[in-house]
């Protein structure tokens, strides 16, 4: 479903990927573990579109997204792809259901549909009561949820998690572990995960390890 095939990358003078090869199947839970610095989130930015690599391949769905710029790409990722970052990166002037409802309506889906659907998503993910909230009204776990919720919001094919619970407790990190599972079960969700936690990294389907830039 998704190839990286030769990717290198460097910044100045330091070489951050140094031929990484990898393939990600429909429906698997992958994490991706290692030492700060190994290039985790470096891969993950790339694969994700957020980034190019230096040399090196991206495909998904047999599509080759490293050849895609401008608005097709834009397009692409909109559709294709869901983002979890470790600062939830919600827009503050929004509530939950707006934020939710920015990449659906970004992609020119009909308005009412997006606003049921994201209500939906939200209900699903136990934020009933916190839809019309803004985000400096909810906890960390609930802004996390709502950024699964957006990330979710366009049925992508793959959603990237770089440190998706780097700044959660203990008890709200084990949930969001479980609702990546839930999702998996439910709607065949493919994720790829960056983190730094063991126990989320063994809950996987796979691991892979990074040192120097390589997948070992």
């Amino acid at each position: 479903m998704l190839t990286g095939k030769n990717i290198y990358k460097r910044y100045g003078q330091v070489e951050v990927l140094k031929g990484v090869n990898l393939e990600i199947l429909k429906g698997e839970v992958v994490s991706i573990v290692g030492p700060s610095g190994s290039g985790k989130s470096t891969l993950l930015h790339i694969l994700g579109t957020l980034d190019q690599a230096d040399m090196g391949d991206v495909s998904m769905n047999d599509v080759l997204i490293s050849a895609l710029n401008g608005r097709k790409l834009a397009a692409f990722r909109n559709k294709h792809i869901g983002f979890v970052f470790q600062f939830h990166h919600l827009l503050p002037e929004f509530t939950a259901l707006e934020n939710v409802c920015i990449p659906g309506w970004l992609a020119g889906r009909k308005k009412n549909d997006v606003k049921n659907e994201a209500t939906s998503l939200l209900k699903m993910l136990g934020l009933s009561e916190r839809i019309e909230n803004k985000p400096n009204q909810l906890s960390g776990g609930e802004q996390q949820r709502v950024a699964v919720a957006r990330a979710l919001i366009n049925k992508p094919d793959i959603v990237f998690a770089d440190e998706p619970t780097g700044n959660l407790d203990s008890a709200n990190a084990a949930e969001l572990h479980q609702l990546f599972f839930d999702l998996r079960k439910n709607f065949n969700q493919t994720f790829l995960i960056v983190t730094h936690n063991e126990e989320l990294a063994h809950l996987s389907d796979r691991v892979l390890h990074m040192k120097d830039g390589r997948i070992v």
